[in-house]
């Protein structure tokens, strides 16, 4: 017999950064932005249909409508591709990676990754998951009941997934470990939004740190991927995902990743595949430390080693996930560009204009989702929390852009937090409340404190 559904008016509520006023001076929201671009937007943006804001420099349009996204996203893509000037940032790590790329290139490099996450082939990345998991509940263990900065604890188990699953190499090898830590610092120096974003024409400028940083983690990565090279041309190479992408031809050219283009994809493979995993793993603890309740129902979910059939089963701690990837995307924020005269919902845009996709505003719209601020899984086994999800829901993105990792992430989520919900009892800190703010991803300004008691 099933129980009935709680109310999401009693749900808990998420954190959220307090709005700004509606008008500031145009030196006060550029501050703000540089600072934390979520407590940088007015509290209408969360209604907006689509809102304009206009600098001496460009304009830039929030798109707050189904359909308006559909046309960028799915549509129309060519014609709305990735901001260079947003992009522009991370170029010093990233290269011309797939996450930055657009046209043929992006396409060429879409051909030959996509292979390695297809649905067949994530099933081999389930001991990697498994292993990242009990090392890192094991870790956790030793903190003996006592208060655990959870998001560094969470970095340290993506990282420790994405090592497993690309190079077949655990975090504590000493050269996964240089990467990790050069990651951590780039993390802490790298703003959101290079001042390209604000102001169009400026050369490529960059904090020493972070090309410091930047260049260490590309010359570590170097090392593992002529290190791989030298395995598959041996013979000997591990049957993980960098063998397979770097064995893999685009099927139109028979063209192959050359050494350089290796280490930009493997550079946002880590960066999104740790950031944003560590930053979903690290709300969701938090949400249920909030939710005793929920903490149970997904705790009767967990069993020890879940197979992929054990996870699809677990749709509860899927639905956990899932609603905190609604409640904290991890990209907050996504921008594109217009390549030609525009007029969407009856504005004439001009080429180069900066149409901004925020998953963060969407997914906390009160038009599409009962009580958006509440942590409420239970919404998406209602036809409301149904609709929405299939209209007003892009943490991956969507259309032919959407995150490659979007598959691989909805299995290492799930997974890595039954094990944890599994082997302690979650609670806040009293005094710990944190707030969100986005450097990379969206993270705590101060950190997730909780305390975890053994379990069994």
């Amino acid at each position: 017999m099933s129980c009935p559904m709680r109310p999401a008016m009693t749900a808990p509520l998420a954190p959220k950064p307090k709005a700004r006023p509606r008008r500031v001076s145009i030196l006060r929201h550029l501050a703000l932005f540089r600072q934390d671009i979520l407590s940088a937007q007015p509290a209408h943006l969360y209604q907006a249909k689509m809102a304009e804001f206009r600098t001496p420099f460009f304009r830039s349009y929030l798109l707050g409508e189904p359909a308006l996204l559909d046309e960028v996203l799915r549509r129309r893509p060519g014609d709305f591709p990735k901001s260079e000037r947003i992009g522009a940032g991370l170029r010093p790590l990233l290269g011309n990676s797939v996450f930055l790329s657009n046209g043929e290139t992006w396409a060429r490099q879409r051909r030959i990754i996509d292979p390695a996450f297809a649905g067949g082939d994530l099933r081999q990345n389930l001991p990697a998951m498994q292993g990242a998991a009990e090392a890192a509940v094991a870790r956790l263990t030793q903190a003996n009941g006592a208060p655990v900065e959870i998001e560094e604890a969470m970095s340290h188990a993506a990282a420790d997934v994405i090592f497993r699953a690309l190079f077949s190499v655990p975090i504590d090898t000493p050269l996964a470990q240089r990467v990790f830590q050069a990651f951590r610092r780039y993390q802490r120096a790298q703003p959101l939004l290079n001042l390209r974003a604000f102001l169009p024409g400026l050369p490529g400028w960059h904090r020493r740190e972070v090309r410091r940083a930047a260049k260490e983690i590309r010359t570590l990565i170097e090392e593992l991927v002529a290190g791989r090279l030298q395995e598959i041309a041996a013979g000997r190479a591990p049957d993980d995902l960098a063998t397979k992408i770097l064995t893999t031809a685009d099927p139109e050219t028979g063209a192959r990743f050359e050494a350089g283009e290796m280490v930009d994809q493997v550079a946002i493979f880590f960066l999104a595949g740790h950031e944003t995993s560590a930053s979903a793993l690290a709300w969701a603890l938090y949400l249920l430390a909030l939710d005793p309740e929920a903490q149970e129902r997904l705790r009767a979910e967990a069993t020890a080693k879940p197979d992929l059939r054990a996870l699809r089963a677990m749709r509860f701690t899927r639905d956990v996930f899932r609603e905190t990837l609604r409640l904290y995307p991890p990209v907050p924020m996504m921008v594109r560009e217009t390549t030609g005269q525009e007029a969407l919902r009856g504005r004439c845009q001009k080429p180069g204009a900066q149409l901004v996709l925020s998953p963060w505003h969407l997914q906390r719209n009160a038009r599409f989702w009962a009580e958006p601020d509440r942590f409420w899984p239970e919404r998406f086994e209602t036809e409301e929390g149904r609709s929405a999800a299939n209209t007003a829901y892009l943490p991956f993105s969507a259309g032919p852009r959407t995150c490659p990792g979007a598959g691989f992430a909805m299995l290492e989520g799930p997974l890595i937090l039954s094990q944890i919900i599994r082997a302690f009892e979650v609670s806040a800190v009293p005094g710990q409340k944190p707030v969100p703010v986005a450097h990379l991803t969206v993270r705590s300004k101060t950190g997730i404190w909780l305390k975890l008691k053994p379990l069994g």
